[in-house]
């Protein structure tokens, strides 16, 4: 069951559309998490990149103007446990569901969160996605509905700006 329509804008998208589709056919009682703008303290991904890019340099330019909920790795962690864990949830769900932080924002706007967190002055530019192409064309707009994996599993999400400050939090403490 995909409840949300979805416009995949490039080939990543169109792939995962296609693999959840072929899962759900193959299994229709199986569980499929979407996700988000994720990150976490450990890797490689937008926050440390942030952290490392701020510590090197004076300013950044960062798009926006395309925008999206911040999904930190250890919440996702938790609903996934959650679920997984509970054979009453997991025997009456079943389809796609989303799952991100709370909130809304854009990238240039994440990254000045970071940067402030994180206690670095890199100052951040916001420009338009047109100043920065890239291969792959990316969603202007990919705030996911989190309402029905809410009422599934009645948790209550954080938003993104307090799961950025555990993270910052833990990546300070080493």
């Amino acid at each position: 069951k995909i409840n949300h329509p979805v416009d995949p804008v490039n080939f990543y998208g169109q792939s995962k559309l296609q693999g959840e589709l072929a899962v759900l056919k193959l299994n229709p009682q199986s569980i499929i998490i979407r996700t988000s703008w994720l990150y976490s303290s450990y890797g490689q991904n937008f926050v440390n990149t942030m952290i490392r890019l701020g510590k090197e340099r004076q300013e950044l330019n960062v798009v926006a103007d395309q925008y999206g909920s911040p999904t930190y790795a250890a919440d996702l962690a938790a609903v996934i446990l959650q679920i997984a864990e509970d054979d009453q949830l997991t025997a009456k769900a079943s389809g796609v569901y989303h799952f991100a932080n709370l909130g809304k924002t854009s990238w240039a706007s994440f990254a000045k969160a970071i940067m402030k967190e994180s206690g670095l002055r890199c100052k951040i530019n916001g420009i338009p996605s047109s100043a920065y192409p890239t291969a792959a064309k990316r969603p202007m707009y990919s705030v996911l509905d989190k309402s029905r994996i809410i009422r599934l599993t009645g948790m209550q999400i954080p938003k993104w700006q307090t799961s950025l400050k555990k993270c910052i939090a833990k990546i300070k403490a080493g």
